[in-house]
């Protein structure tokens, strides 16, 4: 069993939040980073990197090969994965990724989008996603660092 300490989507993947807030409070020693584009695009790879902690190792892999290959994880990786879209973690939990928990940091605002909390705006296709994850036994928090406390869940479904 992979241990997922954290899975947080945030359509920044990984920058400076990700890198010197939540990798240390929860104790990450590897950031996998599970989206198609950003599996085959070196250059974008090569600016997360630059964030990455020093302490921490960087894995780029399409949701198929995160799905085949999580479970070969050595139990003294650490796991922090991180999500584009709420639709890409549905797909990993319904491959079978034994993800729990998932942080919802940032939702850029778009157009169909409306603003839930300031770092969180979704559409309905996001909150259906959600309540999905929601029956499948996952707990959502919306928390956009770890020093803050999480936000009203609620505020997610109106």
């Amino acid at each position: 069993m992979p241990d997922i300490v954290l899975t947080r989507i945030d359509n920044r993947l990984i920058h400076g939040q990700v890198a010197t807030q939540w990798s240390g409070s929860i104790g990450a020693n590897l950031l996998l980073v599970a989206n198609d584009e950003v599996a085959g695009n070196s250059f974008r790879q090569g600016l997360m990197d630059m964030a990455a902690p020093s302490y921490a190792q960087t894995r780029y892999w399409t949701l198929e090969k995160t799905i085949t290959t999580i479970h070969k994880a050595s139990p003294s990786q650490h796991i922090f994965l991180i999500c584009e879209t709420p639709q890409d973690v549905l797909k990993l939990v319904e491959g079978g990724v034994p993800i729990k928990k998932v942080n919802i940091g940032n939702m850029h605002m778009s157009e169909g989008k409306r603003q839930v909390v300031g770092s969180v705006a979704v559409n309905d296709a996001d909150v259906a996603t959600f309540k999905r994850l929601q029956e499948l036994g996952v707990e959502l928090e919306i928390r956009r660092v770890p020093q803050e406390g999480a936000e009203d869940l609620s505020k997610l479904f109106k």
